[in-house]
């Protein structure tokens, strides 16, 4: 009888520890799971020859293949979508920065800028020229009341922004109808970019502009201590970074922008012309394929692009 009862006793601990170990295998199973994603930050370059580069890091970068060799201009991020503007209306769209995909723009102008903000792709060009859409494969144009040549486009405040030749400046609520505030700007340089951060609308231009605004409709001047061309400008780790001609780079420390005065040493003399932050990093880009990243505006480090291409921007998507 003691036999029969020992028997039953050790059978009873094996299954026990059997079923511990299923379950904790199954658990473990669980985990790993819910711990994968389908989406990854990025940097993302273009200019000229349909280029496209790709960076998780701002430091390695990876040639992808756009399908164009039309010159692209911008790169905005939103709805799972990546969209490329350029040259002749070029409109290209990718739900992972590799594969590429040709959309129909409605336009031949070319195309300068692209945002993404308050639900809606937004961009702009030659001739006034400024399309809207949704997903990013279908587009709208829009009647924005001018025939000059737009560059810059953002959103904030509730309001849509975009600037361009002539120190052209003109504003919607609804992206729709638009308001001319160029008179505001001061200034007939060309204006090559607007952002929206901090609460603040910054406008960058020829001969060293720098213009701020809270609303986007009044415009103050401000003091950038060159007179170089300003190309694109970034906000990050609580400071504004903008970019020019001859290697430029300008920090200002104000909240908003309120004074720009400190000159950065890059280490090159070529043509930057677009900045983006992400990932705890500072990436901007140039002529010559120039890309240099730096954690700090302090010092920065040469990256290898893989080309001699002319890059007019780079974007980070978080």
């Amino acid at each position: 009888m003691n036999k029969v009862l020992y028997i039953i006793l050790i059978s009873l601990f094996s299954f026990t520890v059997i079923s511990c170990s299923e379950d904790k295998e199954e658990s473990t199973t669980d985990t790993t799971t819910t711990t994968t994603t389908t989406s990854s930050p990025l940097f993302v370059s273009v200019g000229n020859a349909g280029t496209i580069l790709t960076s998780s890091d701002g430091i390695s970068w990876d040639n992808r293949t756009s399908g164009t060799t039309e010159k692209l201009r911008a790169v905005a991020y939103g709805n799972s979508t990546l969209v490329v503007a350029g040259y002749s209306g070029t409109i290209l769209t990718s739900s992972d920065g590799t594969t590429w995909t040709s959309r129909t723009s409605g336009t031949s102008n070319n195309l300068g800028n692209v945002t993404y903000k308050n639900s809606t792709f937004m961009a702009v060009g030659n001739s006034g020229t400024i399309l809207t859409s949704s997903d990013g494969t279908t587009w709208t144009s829009k009647t924005s009341g001018t025939t000059k040549g737009l560059w810059g486009v953002t959103y904030g405040n509730s309001t849509w922004v975009t600037n361009g030749d002539n120190g052209s400046i003109f504003t919607s609520s609804d992206g729709t109808s638009w308001d001319n505030r160029t008179s505001a700007s001061g200034t007939t340089v060309e204006l090559n970019e607007v952002i929206y951060e901090n609460s603040t609308f910054v406008a960058f231009g020829y001969s060293g502009t720098i213009l701020t605004s809270s609303d986007g409709i009044t415009w103050t001047s401000r003091t950038s201590g060159t007179t170089n061309k300003v190309h694109s400008g970034t906000f990050g780790n609580n400071i504004f970074v903008t970019v020019g001609d001859n290697g430029t780079i300008l920090t200002s420390s104000h909240p908003y922008a309120m004074t720009w005065w400190t000159a950065k040493t890059l280490g090159t003399t070529d043509k930057l012309n677009g900045i983006a932050y992400g990932n705890s990093t500072y990436v901007t880009v140039g002529n010559n394929g120039t890309i240099f990243s730096s954690t700090d505006t302090n010092t920065w480090t040469s990256r290898t692009s893989g080309t001699s291409e002319y890059f007019r921007r780079v974007f980070y998507k978080e």
